[in-house]
């Protein structure tokens, strides 16, 4: 059996045998899901899409801020 094989077998073995694992793994997953999914929706708009039409415009305003000597 190749090294991958055992691998997957070891967590499907794993994961099949848990009781309240399960719960806890679904909760997580719905966690997750609400971290990258909606909050990145409402709170970390694409101001870059929003405010510049072409890639060369977001190209040049990203080296100017990141160039750019703050006080």
């Amino acid at each position: 059996m190749s090294l991958i094989k055992r691998i997957l077998f070891f967590y499907w073995e794993g994961f099949r045998s848990m009781t309240i694992g399960k719960t806890l793994w679904i909760i997580i997953l719905i966690k997750l899901f609400v971290m990258f999914a909606i909050l990145k929706v409402f709170f970390f708009p694409n101001i870059l899409k929003r405010n510049f039409k072409t890639d060369e415009e977001r190209s040049k305003y990203v080296i100017e801020q990141l160039t750019t000597k703050t006080k």
